[in-house]
């Protein structure tokens, strides 16, 4: 019989990892039982796993010692995971998948629009929450797993435009030599416009860019990204301007 996990503990699955070797997952939900389950199972998954039973002993601990990815419930007593994504994103980037019941469509999207990079409905499969998770350690380069340096012409190359300089291998952001930090979902987004500066993207175009084909957001999510994109640059240059609105076409990145 394997105890309840207590606030910030990390289950015990076999042998302790070793610091650095296996992805970290955070794992926030107020039911005992949930957090058990998971856990042991991303484990034996190759992750490493903290888990938390409330919000707001969860965002001390993410801002502090941030894991690779977290995931959160949206039902929790003191902080839910839609206030406890809303504090975080204040200052982390950090990957985030919310576990949802299938009565609250409303809370998934809201939860995209402030920044969240996934969510899975529940019930789930364990085999689909470990897919969307590598997926996302995948598109955010948290992945460990392939520790070998890339061959000469596989690595992306670096983006540059005007100001901007975007750098798909190490997630990472500058604006005039400042770094700018963005969710993967964010910087996905800017890819997909700095790309091709001058071209007009269509909200679904955007869409297919940030997301998997079995998230479904709405525009209301994309417009959403593009207003916290455009806050994080004017927080360090308040002439920022480089993200244009094609009204009824959608946006496009300014070169120059």
């Amino acid at each position: 019989m394997i105890p309840p996990p207590s606030d910030q503990e990390e289950l015990p699955a076999g042998a302790p990892p070793t610091a650095g070797a296996r992805p970290c997952i955070a794992l926030v939900d107020d039911d005992r039982n949930i957090l058990t389950t998971l856990s042991i199972a991303l484990q034996a998954e190759g992750f490493a796993t903290r888990v938390y039973a409330d919000g707001e002993a969860a965002l001390k601990a993410l801002r502090h010692n941030p894991p690779d990815l977290a995931i959160f419930d949206i039902k929790m007593p003191r902080m839910d995971g839609l206030e406890l994504l809303q504090k975080l994103r204040e200052k982390s980037a950090l990957p985030v998948i919310f576990l949802t019941s299938k009565d609250e469509e409303p809370d998934e999207a809201l939860g995209l629009a402030l920044g969240a990079d996934d969510y899975i409905a529940k019930p789930f499969s364990q085999r689909l929450l470990v897919a969307r998770i590598r997926a996302i350690l995948r598109r955010s380069e948290f992945t460990r797993s392939d520790a070998a340096e890339p061959e000469e012409g596989d690595t992306p190359e670096t983006i540059t435009r005007g100001r901007l300089e975007m750098d798909p291998a190490r997630h990472r952001v500058t604006w005039g030599g400042r770094t700018v930090s963005l969710t993967v979902s964010e910087f996905l987004i800017l890819e997909a416009l700095a790309t091709r500066p001058g071209v007009v993207k269509s909200r679904n175009q955007l869409m297919d860019a940030a997301y998997s084909e079995d998230v479904f957001v709405d525009d209301r999510t994309i417009d959403s990204h593009i207003k916290r994109l455009r806050r994080k640059f004017r927080a360090i240059d308040s002439d920022f301007d480089a993200i244009e609105t094609l009204y009824g076409a959608g946006y496009s990145f300014a070169d120059g």
